[in-house]
């Protein structure tokens, strides 16, 4: 590797050790090639008895591969790891709408400070989400490390290091927990959740079984609160067969009315928060950054402003498939 990455990550170690001091740094871990990095970096400046791994466990909202990764990881860079509860308050978030940002701020880093006690929590947020974009590297005993880098840097250091993360299939670029995929309020979580746990588990063990190689692979969940649309996204599509074999599983679940699959431009029709429905940088990137990267297909969308007051931020409530 060039010398301009291991320039790059000298900086970073510099600062780390200029932050940190001689605190414990418990690292906010979810097993991903982000977390993974910034322990990578910590174990360079600090002695392992000084980190410790905190994995906010999201029950049926995390990927089973998921939490196979996450204890893979943590006996590969022999670090010590805690798991604990969140998805109690993350059903609290959801009742109101997608907020991946806050359930990061709230859950997240929140379930991790209850381990941080005269420590300092460390974040893997860096440009490519939307904390990343403040720009706050340390702030109130929370440091991001990696704050300033993209995904291609990151990646570039984790080449560095030998280390490979192993993949749950849901994006190439960004995996995350279930809950992303649930596009509307969770008003009742024995069915607005259960679809979108269900569905997003069903599709990677048909997907592995097949061994499919994908980009993108999950299910949507939308449409009005009284009715679960399934959207099947994968990238690229796999045989018809295989398709079908999804679908008529999911049309099974009694949790979900309807089955389509991704095959042509969709265009997202959106209930939105009136703070969001007057803000086009808000839509703009609720369409183009939210959306958008985890859609097989282009999308666009028509916006609609919410008279719910219990809608915090947005809901798609129905699409239209466009000509190819």
């Amino acid at each position: 590797m060039g010398s301009l990455i291991e320039e790059k990550i000298n900086v970073i170690k510099q600062e780390m050790k200029e932050i940190i001091g001689n605190k414990h740094l418990y690292i906010a871990f979810s097993g991903g090639m982000d977390s993974t990095v910034v322990a990578l970096l910590a174990k360079d400046v600090l002695p392992r008895n000084r980190i410790t791994l905190v994995n906010v466990c999201f029950g049926g909202y995390s990927y089973s591969k998921g939490l196979e990764a996450v204890l893979l990881l943590s006996r590969k860079l022999r670090l010590k790891l805690f798991f604990t509860r969140g998805e109690e308050e993350q059903e609290k978030i959801m009742y109101h709408g997608p907020n991946c940002n806050q359930c990061t701020r709230i859950v997240k880093i929140g379930k991790v400070k209850e381990f941080s006690y005269k420590g300092i929590i460390a974040s893997g947020a860096n440009l490519s989400d939307s904390w990343g974009n403040t720009g706050v590297k340390f702030l109130d005993g929370i440091y991001s490390p990696i704050l300033n880098l993209n995904k291609k840097e990151i990646k570039e250091i984790l080449d560095y290091y030998g280390f490979s993360i192993p993949k749950i299939g849901e994006n190439v670029v960004r995996e995350g927990c279930k809950y992303k995929h649930l596009l509307k309020m969770s008003v009742n979580k024995n069915y607005h959740s259960r679809a979108d746990v269900i569905a997003n588990e069903v599709i990677h063990d048909i997907l592995d079984f097949y061994n499919v190689q994908r980009e993108i692979a999950n299910v949507k969940i939308i449409g009005p609160l009284s009715k679960n649309i399934a959207l099947v996204n994968v990238k690229p599509l796999p045989d018809k067969e295989i398709l079908n074999k999804i679908k008529k599983i999911l049309e099974k679940e009694e949790s979900i009315n309807s089955v389509d699959i991704v095959d042509a431009p969709l265009k997202l029709k959106i209930l939105a928060n009136p703070g969001i429905y007057n803000n086009e940088d808000s839509k703009y990137w609720i369409l183009n950054g939210r959306l958008a990267p985890e859609f097989a297909t282009p999308i666009s969308a028509e916006w609609l402003k919410s008279s719910n007051n219990k809608l915090w931020t947005f809901a798609v409530v129905d699409y239209k498939k466009s000509p190819i």
